[in-house]
């Protein structure tokens, strides 16, 4: 197999010299501290030239895994413009220490790409060996792995390309479960094809899928139709819990009448996805259930997704992006969902949990745009935070705003959901970040998926068209709060 060494690879004048440890760590911002006695919320750039999506939203992860005392993060960067604003990018690589809070020089993994799907994600294997993929769009991407342990001593960080996990992957996001495997959950193909999983038992040497895929909504006579998929393993690793929008995607044949949404009276786009439903996937049996338990032929099509998964039929109320996925103290499946309102420029997030048999919606509070992208936990007390994108009004711009963003917020519920409370601002607000817009909140993870309490990475961007974003690490000084007990 090839192999890389990633001081070869490091980003060129794009990456500004500020990521060098002793400079970095001069680079803190403060952000606010909403309430008395509070760890100091701090905001830690440590990246420049993002392109779109410079850090995925929940869709395909992870892009962060702490282990051996050290954070690697992965994401898009020292991008170059392109005519078509979508900017040209390379997957890159940093390295973090958190007791120091200094970051290395972000190290180039690939080529440089305009599509933003070709975003990389990392994890860990068992022997402690990290992989990296990328370039997954209707492709096998790029299979990197460490040639050694993450944080072996006087070895650089090299790499060997590793197998090729599927023919065609969009959106993979990789879990470890139960019975020393690794699970990659992702799109076989483009919008109307079908999701599904493999597993590895050999640390990422070779793949096995199940007899047949999960989820094909079309499958069933229902030409077109799609899903938007994000997934969450228990906390035991026995089973995936997989939550997903549908839409019309209106490829074949293209009718504008099939666009038409009555609750709004217009003609939309495919950017519109509608309804939530839900499976649980135990991978050991390769048995797929509903929220019930009722055991699903699969692939699942639309009649039976309709009948038998949907656990909220919003009634032409649309999101772009699906939702974010934590688990109560129960074990049970809980969702943080943005959703138009009143009208296809109003937005709200929502806190979607079952009681008692019976799905419910809280409100939480207003958002900017169908695609803002929030982050979802419950602590071991039970109070529930909702990492949420808000604003002034609908985002409209370039295409760096065409999926959304403003300020990222916290707001907490210590009634199960009953209620919330925004507790603070976590996204920077000084001066120099006037007219900023932060998307793609998400979380630190350990290798076993768990997450790292105070720390969250999103990426944010000024000018509406130049692929000049900065990536962000929010890290906690101080005490950390609860930690999440559910992930």
């Amino acid at each position: 197999m090839n192999t890389r060494n990633t001081t070869d690879y490091e980003a060129g004048s794009g990456v500004p010299r500020w990521v060098a440890p002793l400079a970095q760590a001069m680079t803190l911002l403060v952000c606010c501290s909403a309430l008395a006695g509070e760890p100091e919320t701090l905001a830690i750039p440590f990246a420049e030239g993002g392109k779109f999506k410079m850090l995925y939203d929940a869709r395909q992860r992870p892009q962060s895994v702490m282990i051996n005392g050290e954070l690697f993060i992965v994401f898009n960067g020292d991008a170059s413009p392109t005519p078509n604003d979508k900017g040209k990018a390379f997957p890159l690589l940093v390295r973090y220490d958190p007791a120091g809070r200094t970051f290395s020089k972000p190290a180039r993994l690939g080529k440089a790409s305009s599509d933003h799907h070709d975003s990389p994600i990392i994890w860990a294997d068992r022997d402690e060996h990290l992989h990296v993929l990328y370039g997954c769009h209707r492709t096998p991407g790029v299979h990197l792995i460490s040639e050694h342990p993450a944080g072996s001593p006087n070895h650089e960080l090299s790499w060997q390309e590793g197998p090729e996990i599927a023919p065609k992957l969009s959106y993979p996001t990789v879990f470890r479960m139960k019975g020393e495997k690794d699970l990659v959950y992702y799109r076989t193909d483009g919008h109307t094809s079908s999701w599904t999983y493999r597993l590895s038992e050999d640390s990422g040497k070779t793949w096995i899928s199940p007899e047949t895929d999960v989820t094909d909504l079309d499958a069933g006579g229902r030409l077109d139709w799609s899903s938007y998929q994000t997934k969450l393993r228990s906390r035991d690793g026995k089973y995936l819990h997989v939550v997903y929008t549908d839409y019309d995607d209106n490829k074949n044949a293209p009718d504008p009448s099939r666009f038409f949404n009555p609750r709004y009276n217009a003609e939309v786009t495919n950017e519109w996805k509608y309804n939530l439903s839900y499976v649980r996937i135990d991978p050991e049996r390769d048995e797929v259930t509903n929220a019930d338990g009722q055991v699903l032929k699969t692939p699942i099509d639309w009649a039976d997704s309709k009948a038998k998964c949907e656990i909220w039929d919003t009634q032409w109320r649309g999101a772009g992006v699906p939702p974010a996925v934590a688990l109560d103290r129960s074990q049970n499946p809980v969702f943080l969902h943005v959703l138009s309102g009143a009208s296809l420029d109003e937005h709200q997030y929502y806190y979607v949990h079952r009681v008692d048999g019976e799905w419910k919606q809280t409100k939480i509070t207003d958002s900017t745009h169908q695609w803002n992208s929030g982050h979802l936990t419950v602590d071991d007390v039970g109070d529930i935070h909702a990492f949420v994108i808000t604003g002034d009004s609908y985002l409209e711009g370039g295409y760096m705003d065409r999926h959304g963003g403003g300020r990222i917020e916290e707001w907490v519920s210590q009634d199960n959901g009953k209620h919330f409370k925004k507790r603070r601002q976590l996204s920077p607000a000084r001066k120099a970040y006037r007219g900023w817009r932060f998307n793609n909140v998400q979380p630190v993870v350990r290798p076993d998926g768990s997450v790292v309490n105070g720390m969250l990475l999103f990426y944010g961007w000024k000018d509406p068209n130049a692929p000049e974003a900065s990536a962000f690490l929010y890290h906690e000084s101080g005490k950390p709060r609860r930690g999440p007990s559910s992930q």
